[in-house]
């Protein structure tokens, strides 16, 4: 059987936090912010969960996160 391996862009992109949700950045906000209002910037800061739908593919990208 070949070694399960994290997959790389993933433990780059989140963390898991200690009561199992994982943490992610938001999208959007890295270029073309000159057309984008002061307003949707604003609510782009900061980090927010991943939603329980994708938890399914998260404990396959992160196998030895314990999810």
């Amino acid at each position: 059987m070949p070694k399960m391996k994290t997959k790389s862009g993933a433990k780059k992109r989140f963390r898991v936090r200690p009561g199992g949700t994982v943490k992610r950045g938001q999208a959007f906000k890295r270029h073309i912010l000159t057309k984008k209002s002061t307003k949707t910037k604003r609510h782009l800061r900061g980090s927010v969960a991943v939603h329980e739908t994708n938890m399914g593919h998260m404990a396959q990208m992160l196998p030895f996160a314990g999810l």
